[in-house]
């Protein structure tokens, strides 16, 4: 485990400090409450990544996909307003998971078992304004 501490205005050296220790990890799972910065930082990393495309929370769309340059296809999703495992599979997650696709999960507390062993956990929580913690896990 480990803690970062940064202000917003770090956000995108923490995303490439991140990107730089944790690219072989397919599936990073953000837990966070509802604006702690998950789709920021998410932002920040695909800034990083070089994806050219607007880059914006799937709340209503589930599953936003990328391309980078560097990474190949991205997977954003968010299953804040999933009601179901049974609704996630067949939206389309479970399938973006195996893939072996880089995978960005908003909300994944919601159905942990879609979550494969190995993926990256990170949590965000809010110090103040402007500073976050963030726990790697």
């Amino acid at each position: 485990m480990k803690e970062i501490n940064y202000s917003l205005f770090e956000i995108k050296k923490i995303a490439i400090r991140l990107w730089n220790e944790y690219s072989t990890k397919k599936v990073w799972a953000f837990h966070a409450e509802m604006g702690t910065g998950k789709t920021t930082f998410i932002h920040a990393l695909c800034d990083v990544l070089k994806v050219s495309a607007a880059v914006s929370s799937p709340t209503f769309a589930i599953i936003n996909e990328y391309r980078s340059p560097v990474a190949g296809t991205i997977f954003h999703m968010d299953w804040y307003r999933i009601k179901d495992e049974t609704e996630a599979i067949n939206a389309g997650c479970e399938d973006c998971i195996e893939s072996g696709k880089l995978c960005l999960i908003e909300w994944p507390e919601k159905f942990p078992t879609l979550i494969p062993d190995d993926a990256l956990h990170i949590s965000i929580a809010i110090k103040n304004n402007n500073e976050r913690t963030m726990i790697i896990h």
